[in-house]
Protein backbone atom coordinates (compact mmCIF):
# COMPACT_ATOMS: atom_id res chain seq x y z
CA UNK A 1 0.00 0.00 0.00
CA UNK A 2 1.18 3.14 -1.12
CA UNK A 3 2.59 5.63 2.07
CA UNK A 4 2.27 8.97 0.45
CA UNK A 5 0.78 11.65 1.86
CA UNK A 6 -1.07 14.83 -0.91
CA UNK A 7 0.82 18.12 0.65
CA UNK A 8 -1.13 21.67 -0.13
CA UNK A 9 -4.57 22.87 -0.73
CA UNK A 10 -6.23 20.19 -2.07
CA UNK A 11 -9.72 20.93 -4.20
CA UNK A 12 -11.73 18.48 -6.62
CA UNK A 13 -11.90 14.96 -6.66
CA UNK A 14 -9.57 12.80 -6.04
CA UNK A 15 -8.70 9.39 -8.08
CA UNK A 16 -7.36 7.33 -9.14
CA UNK A 17 -8.77 7.37 -12.57
CA UNK A 18 -7.17 6.58 -16.12
CA UNK A 19 -4.44 9.63 -17.40
CA UNK A 20 -6.80 11.50 -20.61
CA UNK A 21 -4.51 11.86 -23.27
CA UNK A 22 -3.67 15.57 -22.28
CA UNK A 23 -2.76 14.26 -18.79
CA UNK A 24 -0.06 11.45 -20.22
CA UNK A 25 1.22 14.00 -22.54
CA UNK A 26 1.86 16.43 -19.67
CA UNK A 27 3.52 13.57 -17.69
CA UNK A 28 5.73 12.50 -20.50
CA UNK A 29 6.98 15.76 -21.26
CA UNK A 30 8.10 16.62 -17.45
CA UNK A 31 11.10 15.40 -16.99
CA UNK A 32 12.27 16.58 -20.50
CA UNK A 33 11.08 20.20 -19.93
CA UNK A 34 13.76 20.04 -16.59
CA UNK A 35 16.72 18.97 -19.52
CA UNK A 36 15.40 21.11 -21.52
CA UNK A 37 15.73 24.44 -18.54
CA UNK A 38 19.36 22.65 -18.05
CA UNK A 39 18.37 22.73 -14.34
CA UNK A 40 16.02 23.59 -11.45
CA UNK A 41 16.03 24.72 -8.32
CA UNK A 42 14.89 22.72 -5.83
CA UNK A 43 14.33 21.86 -2.34
CA UNK A 44 14.59 18.11 -1.30
CA UNK A 45 13.29 16.64 1.94
CA UNK A 46 15.07 13.66 3.17
CA UNK A 47 13.18 11.36 6.17
CA UNK A 48 15.47 9.74 8.66
CA UNK A 49 14.83 8.23 12.60
CA UNK A 50 17.45 11.36 13.54
CA UNK A 51 14.59 13.84 12.27
CA UNK A 52 15.83 14.24 8.09
CA UNK A 53 17.58 16.25 5.92
CA UNK A 54 16.42 18.77 3.74
CA UNK A 55 18.88 20.25 0.78
CA UNK A 56 18.43 23.49 -0.72
CA UNK A 57 19.88 23.93 -4.09
CA UNK A 58 20.07 22.84 -7.58
CA UNK A 59 20.43 20.26 -10.34
CA UNK A 60 22.04 20.73 -13.79
CA UNK A 61 20.64 18.56 -15.95
CA UNK A 62 23.05 18.57 -18.45
CA UNK A 63 26.08 17.57 -16.42
CA UNK A 64 24.05 15.78 -13.84
CA UNK A 65 25.46 17.44 -11.12
CA UNK A 66 23.72 18.21 -7.78
CA UNK A 67 25.03 21.12 -5.39
CA UNK A 68 23.34 22.72 -2.34
CA UNK A 69 23.13 23.61 0.78
CA UNK A 70 22.26 20.25 3.85
CA UNK A 71 21.08 20.80 6.71
CA UNK A 72 19.49 18.30 9.47
CA UNK A 73 16.37 18.83 11.12
CA UNK A 74 15.36 17.34 14.66
CA UNK A 75 18.21 16.05 16.60
CA UNK A 76 20.28 15.46 13.45
CA UNK A 77 22.86 18.37 12.69
CA UNK A 78 25.87 16.70 11.91
CA UNK A 79 25.60 16.37 8.09
CA UNK A 80 24.73 20.31 7.92
CA UNK A 81 27.04 22.15 5.50
CA UNK A 82 27.50 21.88 1.37
CA UNK A 83 27.05 19.40 -0.30
CA UNK A 84 27.32 18.68 -4.36
CA UNK A 85 27.33 14.86 -6.09
CA UNK A 86 27.14 13.07 -9.42
CA UNK A 87 26.24 9.47 -10.11
CA UNK A 88 29.12 8.40 -8.71
CA UNK A 89 30.16 10.50 -6.13
CA UNK A 90 29.16 12.55 -3.09
CA UNK A 91 31.36 15.68 -1.36
CA UNK A 92 30.65 17.24 1.61
CA UNK A 93 32.16 20.48 2.75
CA UNK A 94 31.13 20.21 6.68
CA UNK A 95 29.89 23.49 8.64
CA UNK A 96 28.26 24.40 11.86
CA UNK A 97 26.52 27.51 10.55
CA UNK A 98 25.66 26.63 6.74
CA UNK A 99 24.35 29.52 5.24
CA UNK A 100 20.67 29.58 3.61
CA UNK A 101 22.09 29.57 0.25
CA UNK A 102 25.06 27.86 -1.23
CA UNK A 103 27.68 30.47 -2.65
CA UNK A 104 27.71 30.54 -6.40
CA UNK A 105 31.08 29.38 -6.73
CA UNK A 106 32.41 26.02 -4.24
CA UNK A 107 34.83 26.89 -1.79
CA UNK A 108 38.50 25.77 -3.36
CA UNK A 109 39.07 23.42 -0.09
CA UNK A 110 37.24 21.77 2.61
CA UNK A 111 35.61 19.23 0.62
CA UNK A 112 35.52 14.70 1.62
CA UNK A 113 34.27 13.16 -1.07
CA UNK A 114 32.85 9.29 -0.82
CA UNK A 115 31.60 6.94 -3.39
CA UNK A 116 27.60 7.48 -3.63
CA UNK A 117 25.56 4.24 -2.45
CA UNK A 118 23.08 2.70 -4.60
CA UNK A 119 20.84 1.42 -1.95
CA UNK A 120 20.26 0.79 1.88
CA UNK A 121 21.00 5.02 2.67
CA UNK A 122 17.80 7.47 1.86
CA UNK A 123 20.35 10.70 1.66
CA UNK A 124 22.07 9.10 -1.49
CA UNK A 125 19.03 7.14 -2.99
CA UNK A 126 17.57 10.75 -2.97
CA UNK A 127 20.61 12.57 -4.53
CA UNK A 128 20.47 9.95 -7.15
CA UNK A 129 16.52 10.15 -7.78
CA UNK A 130 16.99 13.93 -7.84
CA UNK A 131 19.72 13.14 -10.78
CA UNK A 132 17.04 11.28 -12.57
CA UNK A 133 13.68 13.74 -12.23
CA UNK A 134 15.55 15.23 -16.13
CA UNK A 135 16.25 13.39 -19.02
CA UNK A 136 17.13 13.80 -22.99
CA UNK A 137 14.13 12.97 -24.35
CA UNK A 138 10.03 12.93 -23.17
CA UNK A 139 8.76 9.60 -22.11
CA UNK A 140 6.09 7.83 -24.75
CA UNK A 141 2.97 8.96 -23.44
CA UNK A 142 1.02 5.84 -25.24
CA UNK A 143 2.95 3.78 -22.54
CA UNK A 144 2.18 5.31 -19.40
CA UNK A 145 -1.21 4.26 -18.74
CA UNK A 146 0.10 0.45 -19.69
CA UNK A 147 2.45 0.74 -17.05
CA UNK A 148 0.19 2.09 -14.08
CA UNK A 149 0.23 5.87 -14.35
CA UNK A 150 -3.00 7.58 -13.09
CA UNK A 151 -4.26 10.73 -12.13
CA UNK A 152 -5.15 10.65 -8.28
CA UNK A 153 -6.11 14.57 -7.46
CA UNK A 154 -5.77 18.07 -7.98
CA UNK A 155 -3.50 20.40 -5.83
CA UNK A 156 -1.45 23.51 -5.85
CA UNK A 157 2.18 23.99 -5.10
CA UNK A 158 3.44 27.51 -4.57
CA UNK A 159 0.35 29.11 -6.27
CA UNK A 160 1.04 26.73 -9.28
CA UNK A 161 -2.42 24.81 -9.75
CA UNK A 162 -1.28 21.11 -10.63
CA UNK A 163 -2.77 17.66 -11.60
CA UNK A 164 -1.09 14.83 -9.77
CA UNK A 165 -0.30 11.43 -11.37
CA UNK A 166 1.31 8.03 -10.11
CA UNK A 167 4.38 6.83 -12.15
CA UNK A 168 6.27 6.97 -14.27
CA UNK A 169 9.35 5.88 -11.86
CA UNK A 170 11.81 8.69 -11.01
CA UNK A 171 14.67 7.61 -12.47
CA UNK A 172 13.46 4.78 -15.32
CA UNK A 173 15.38 2.76 -12.95
CA UNK A 174 14.85 3.30 -9.54
CA UNK A 175 12.85 1.15 -7.30
CA UNK A 176 11.55 0.53 -3.80
CA UNK A 177 15.15 -1.13 -3.32
CA UNK A 178 16.43 2.91 -3.40
CA UNK A 179 18.78 1.89 -7.04
CA UNK A 180 20.72 4.87 -8.68
CA UNK A 181 19.70 6.21 -11.63
CA UNK A 182 20.97 5.63 -15.20
CA UNK A 183 21.11 8.59 -17.58
CA UNK A 184 19.04 7.83 -20.66
CA UNK A 185 22.04 7.51 -23.51
CA UNK A 186 21.17 10.33 -25.72
CA UNK A 187 19.05 9.35 -28.81
CA UNK A 188 17.16 6.42 -27.06
CA UNK A 189 14.10 6.99 -25.81
CA UNK A 190 13.72 7.16 -21.73
CA UNK A 191 12.25 3.62 -20.49
CA UNK A 192 8.83 3.42 -18.97
CA UNK A 193 8.17 2.71 -15.67
CA UNK A 194 8.86 -1.29 -14.36
CA UNK A 195 5.28 -2.81 -13.52
CA UNK A 196 4.21 -2.50 -10.32
CA UNK A 197 6.76 0.69 -9.13
CA UNK A 198 4.67 3.22 -10.51
CA UNK A 199 2.59 3.83 -7.06
CA UNK A 200 5.82 4.21 -5.31
CA UNK A 201 6.81 7.80 -7.17
CA UNK A 202 3.83 10.66 -7.51
CA UNK A 203 4.30 13.86 -9.46
CA UNK A 204 2.60 17.10 -9.10
CA UNK A 205 2.50 18.75 -12.70
CA UNK A 206 1.53 21.89 -13.97
CA UNK A 207 -0.74 22.76 -16.82
CA UNK A 208 2.08 22.90 -19.65
CA UNK A 209 3.74 19.84 -18.21
CA UNK A 210 5.92 21.55 -15.66
CA UNK A 211 7.10 19.79 -12.63
CA UNK A 212 6.89 21.61 -9.52
CA UNK A 213 6.66 18.59 -6.90
CA UNK A 214 7.81 14.82 -6.56
CA UNK A 215 7.54 12.11 -3.87
CA UNK A 216 8.95 9.01 -3.80
CA UNK A 217 8.91 6.18 -1.68
CA UNK A 218 12.02 4.33 -0.82
CA UNK A 219 12.84 1.20 0.93
CA UNK A 220 14.68 2.53 3.97
CA UNK A 221 12.24 4.55 5.15
CA UNK A 222 8.55 4.89 5.82
CA UNK A 223 7.82 8.19 4.92
CA UNK A 224 8.45 9.34 1.25
CA UNK A 225 11.22 11.59 -0.10
CA UNK A 226 10.01 15.36 -1.44
CA UNK A 227 11.22 16.87 -4.25
CA UNK A 228 9.99 20.81 -4.27
CA UNK A 229 10.72 23.06 -7.51
CA UNK A 230 10.83 26.46 -8.12
CA UNK A 231 11.07 28.02 -4.88
CA UNK A 232 13.60 30.53 -6.29
CA UNK A 233 16.00 30.92 -9.21
CA UNK A 234 17.49 28.50 -10.63
CA UNK A 235 21.62 29.17 -10.39
CA UNK A 236 23.84 27.08 -12.90
CA UNK A 237 26.10 24.12 -11.16
CA UNK A 238 29.60 25.20 -10.90
CA UNK A 239 31.71 22.18 -9.93
CA UNK A 240 34.04 21.55 -6.92
CA UNK A 241 37.35 23.18 -7.77
CA UNK A 242 39.74 19.93 -9.40
CA UNK A 243 36.46 17.76 -9.61
CA UNK A 244 35.40 16.88 -13.17
CA UNK A 245 31.38 16.06 -13.60
CA UNK A 246 30.84 12.13 -13.91
CA UNK A 247 27.36 11.42 -15.62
Amino acid sequence: MSAFVLLGDRDGPTGPRALTSDEANRLAVSRFLNYQAGGRALTITVPNAAGGLVITGSVDYRTHTGYGVVRGTGRDTSSDGLIQWTATTVLVHPMTDPPDVAPASPPASGWHSRPLRTSGMALDSSLAIALGLGSDRPENAALLPQNGAAWVGRDKVNGHRTDIMNGPDAASSSDKAGASPKPSTPGTPAKPAKPGTSQTVRYWIGSDGTMYRVQVGIASESQPVVFDFDTRAYVPVKPVPGVTPAP
